[in-house]
């Protein structure tokens, strides 16, 4: 069976993120019994510098882009429909906040200790707390119940939130993308060597994963 190791760069923050991840899943469970797939996370934050509480999602967007109301809104109505077609719900509501997600890495990092299944369950957790429950990702309790949810120890999350652990670990590594030259998310990079950009559907990742795995 054809070994794939497979790092997705993105983040919390990113609702093409989740789109991309609930590709490839699917086109993961598609390949099982093809390939045996390592799948880890890793960190990239789209707002570094977000302020406490957060900003208005759709007025941070338009700020961005030079986007009227109207097209941000067209553009979140179509990333919602790409998300629920993978199993990634979301509510865009005009009152959706943008979080800062610093310490939702860290706990992603802990959780990759524990195993791959633990990192899955809580990326998916935190996705939902940020795109469909739209909850404060910088808040420590808002993590641990996510921590909780994802069915990890809360206890342990909290403990962890309430340090400095992984800080150093998480902006070492998002460094050291940034010299890869990843500047937007989701990157998929397949084995080292091969990169699929953004919110793909499962077919593209199946395509893309079978012919490494036939390479392999």
């Amino acid at each position: 069976m054809a070994k794939i190791t497979i790092d997705f760069v993105s983040d919390v923050a990113c609702p093409w993120c989740a789109v991309g991840l609930g590709g490839l899943l699917e086109a993961m469970r598609r390949l099982e019994g093809t390939a045996d797939v390592e799948l880890r996370f890793r960190p990239f934050e789209l707002n570094p510098d977000m302020p406490a509480g957060g900003q208005n999602t759709i007025e941070r967007l338009m700020a961005k882009y030079g986007y009227d109301r109207e097209r941000v809104q067209a553009n979140r109505k179509v990333i919602s429909e790409r998300a629920a077609a993978v199993g990634m719900p979301m509510r865009m509501d005009d009152d959706n906040r943008s979080f800062n997600t610093f310490d939702a890495h860290r706990l992603i990092h802990w959780a990759g200790l524990q195993g791959q299944a633990q990192q899955i369950a809580l990326k998916k957790s935190l996705l939902q707390t940020y795109h469909y429950q739209n909850r404060d990702t910088s808040d420590a309790d808002v993590l641990a119940e996510a921590a909780r949810d994802a069915g990890l120890d809360e206890a342990a999350a909290r403990e962890l939130l309430a340090s400095g652990r992984y800080a150093d670990e998480v902006r070492a590594e998002e460094e050291e993308w940034r010299k890869l030259g990843i500047t937007s998310v989701p990157s998929v990079i397949i084995n080292g060597q091969y990169l699929v950009s953004g919110g793909q559907p499962p077919e593209a990742f199946e395509q893309a994963l079978r012919q490494v795995a036939q390479e392999g």
